[in-house]
């Protein structure tokens, strides 16, 4: 090769971007997936990026039409199956040799679990973001020693662990899932839109509740309806649920039961939750357990007032009285309280929200995220 080549060569290989695969378990309406839609939309121009998830469902245009990769791995699946899980492990290591990663960053459990084993196999540095540990207080105690177990096994395959909480922070060093120096925290946030108009464009009446999560195990749906039954309060209300999942038509039937057919809408999953938070008055996130609910600094970025169960990282957003009420997990009737004052009271919901929106401004706009997260790209990246 002549000098000239040999110097075109060593520019061209300067000038690459750095190659990074996303790995996610499933392309399901919720945090990991917003996380990295968002990440994508902000670093695509500066890195190769490649998706690989599990099951695709719903994924945004930018990779649905080809703009950025999207590999499909078919036998990477949220339940545990050994033969599955030993498939999409092989999977996954065929992926990682076929479009050569700078680096791998994994989000939830199971691909956090395969895809830092298969790096490691690779020899190619992995990232895992943990949006909220399994092993984390409200779930059971026999998941939390075998999970914690797993992460303690897992974390010597990452080169970083990003914290979505200082809350999960504290809890991995209490249990000691990875080394000090690994653990970082980057709290989540949310892209600002200047011309987004805030929330309470339904008007007064009736006050409008709105609740975006899954409909499963981990979300306090139950706790929620069994309040709502219970309530005593001035000023007509509704209440719509956004969002699928196992316990739909368990919910559904409590419904009835309760007689709250009136008071409840069930909205499935909806690809216009910015709408709908619009043209609500109150949002609600009643959890068993949680990491840092990216739901909520969407609500507040929305200007709406908050009540949630004062779980995992959640008390870093909502600040209690201020911007909304933070319910201790599984208090009927502390929720019940603090759903009556924010029904009963227009001028305090107003209050709230308002003030949510500017802790949402000082805090959770995406451009500190990305700025946060690049750095430890590069840190990875550099070694």
């Amino acid at each position: 090769m002549s000098l000239e080549n040999r110097k075109k060569a060593r520019t061209k290989e300067v000038s690459k971007k750095p190659r990074i695969l996303y790995l996610i378990t499933q392309g399901i309406l919720g945090g990991p997936r917003t996380h990295i839609n968002h990440l994508i939309s902000f670093l695509k121009n500066d890195y190769e990026i490649h998706v690989a998830v599990g099951a695709k469902y719903c994924m945004p245009n930018y990779l649905e039409e080809g703009e950025i990769p999207l590999h499909v791995i078919p036998s990477l699946e949220r339940p545990i199956n050994p033969w599955k899980d030993q498939k999409a492990l092989g999977e996954i290591k065929a992926l990682i040799t076929k479009i050569k990663p700078d680096l791998i960053s994994t989000h939830s459990s199971k691909a956090g679990i395969l895809g830092r084993y298969a790096a490691k196999k690779c020899e190619v540095p992995a990232l895992f973001t943990a949006h909220g540990w399994a092993f984390t207080e409200g779930v059971s105690e026999l998941q939390r020693k075998l999970y914690i177990q797993i992460e303690k096994r897992m974390a010597r395959y990452a080169q970083k662990i990003i914290c979505v909480s200082e809350h999960d922070h504290q809890l991995a060093l209490q249990y000691g899932v990875g080394q000090k120096e690994q653990l970082v925290t980057i709290q989540n946030a949310m892209p600002f839109f200047p011309d987004q108009p805030l929330a309470g464009l339904a008007g007064e009446k009736p006050v409008r509740l709105i609740m975006v999560a899954r409909i499963c195990e981990q979300k306090d749906h139950q706790l929620l309806l069994q309040a709502l039954s219970k309530l005593k309060v001035t000023k007509d209300y509704v209440v719509d649920l956004v969002g699928d999942g196992p316990l739909l038509e368990e919910s559904k039937q409590l419904v009835q039961e309760m007689g709250l057919e009136d008071r409840v809408n069930f909205l499935g999953s909806r690809t216009d939750v910015p709408e709908l938070l619009i043209k609500s008055h109150v949002f609600l996130l009643i959890s068993k357990w949680e990491g840092f609910p990216r739901s909520i600094i969407e609500a507040m970025r929305a200007g709406l007032p908050v009540v949630a169960s004062d779980v995992g990282g959640t008390k870093e957003a909502v600040i209690d009285t201020k911007t909304g009420f933070l319910i201790p997990r599984g208090d009927l009737e502390g929720l019940i309280k603090g759903l009556e004052k924010i029904i009963n009271q227009p001028k305090l919901r107003a209050e709230m929200g308002l003030a949510g929106h500017q802790r949402f401004l000082d805090h959770f706009t995406f451009e500190g995220l990305v700025e946060k997260t690049t750095k430890v790209y590069q840190e990875i990246l550099n070694k």
